[in-house]
């Protein structure tokens, strides 16, 4: 019982997150947007691991109405970034002002086209049925049946995405690559994800690999919000004179190269993590270990032979 008490705290966390961030998210607070967001993320990750096996839950029902959230408020969240990055760059040395305004002008506008959007999408979700569909999952993890099986799924999931991850990392190899970076960041927050479940279920101790991919994913988000600010950057360039008023070329070619320098930083700032990154990875299948077999793998570990000490020094 005592387990099953230790998985339903964790979907009751995740699931009060959700439920108070999203009425904020549907009344247009951008941080209520991004928290929901978060929180819809994490519940999402949690709810197909949690009932793996385990009868009764609905899981299914529940899993489609949380992606659906998700999907809804991502549609504003990147221009809200988009625009508090672009007031970051308007403070630096150098840079234009108008150029500053008539970004943002563009961004503001496809920010509300999408806003009316995601607001539609909102209202649509049936916050009641979900919290429902949540309820069942919570009966079912403390009645859990003779199949749950939720360790292995957590496992396996672990160890698919850590594998994922590291494949990502290779094809992105050192060279500044946008795309290929975006797709390191997307394993490595997936990664975090289930990670944070092994943490926060007792099943393993994971702090620090969730800290270090916590870091690796900041770098990654930060370094792919700035290469959208200068995809609207570029487009606002391109758009006819009349479109962007008088906005003189140099202005945005300015804004447009401190964006590239600091793209540039945050692509060094990740190469440097590159070691500590590859060495969290290879600790995963350990960790992995530890969430389907705990006290076995306690006592391999104690099992294990002694290093002596020799007369020379370490053995």
């Amino acid at each position: 019982m005592n387990r099953s008490l230790n998985l339903v705290r964790l979907l009751e966390r995740r699931a009060r997150e959700l439920h108070r961030h999203l009425p904020k998210a549907i009344a247009g607070d951008d941080t209520g947007v991004h928290q929901a967001r978060v929180a819809s993320r994490r519940l999402r990750e949690a709810v197909p691991v949690l009932t793996n096996g385990l009868n009764g839950s609905k899981r299914g029902k529940a899993n489609r109405k949380i992606r659906r959230l998700t999907r809804a408020l991502g549609i504003v969240r990147e221009l809200d970034v988009t625009l508090q990055l672009l007031e970051e760059m308007g403070d630096k040395p150098g840079v234009s002002r108008l150029a500053v305004v008539d970004v943002r002008a563009h961004v503001v506008a496809e920010r509300e086209r999408r806003r009316a959007m995601m607001h539609e999408r909102l209202v649509a979700v049936d916050a009641d049925k979900l919290a429902n569909r949540l309820e069942s999952v919570r009966l079912a993890l403390l009645d859990p049946t003779p199949g749950h099986n939720w360790r292995a799924a957590l496992a396996s999931r672990i160890a698919k995405r850590a594998g994922r991850l590291d494949r990502a990392i290779a094809e992105a190899g050192q060279i500044y690559a946008p795309e290929a970076l975006h797709q390191v960041r997307i394993a490595a927050k997936k990664l975090r994800y289930a990670v944070e479940i092994a943490n926060e279920s007792g099943a393993a101790s994971a702090a620090a690999t969730v800290r270090t991919l916590k870091r690796v994913q900041d770098t990654l988000g930060r370094l792919h919000d700035l290469q959208v600010l200068q995809h609207h950057v570029a487009a606002v360039a391109a758009a006819p004179p009349a479109a962007h008023r008088d906005t003189p070329d140099v202005g945005l070619a300015v804004l447009g190269r401190r964006i590239e320098d600091e793209c540039r930083h945050l692509h060094g700032r990740y190469i440097a993590m590159l070691p500590a990154l590859r060495e969290t990875l290879d600790t995963l299948h350990q960790v992995a270990v530890r969430v389907t077999a705990p006290r076995r793998s306690r006592a391999a570990k104690m099992s294990l032979p002694v290093r002596r000490r020799t007369a020379g020094g370490r053995s």
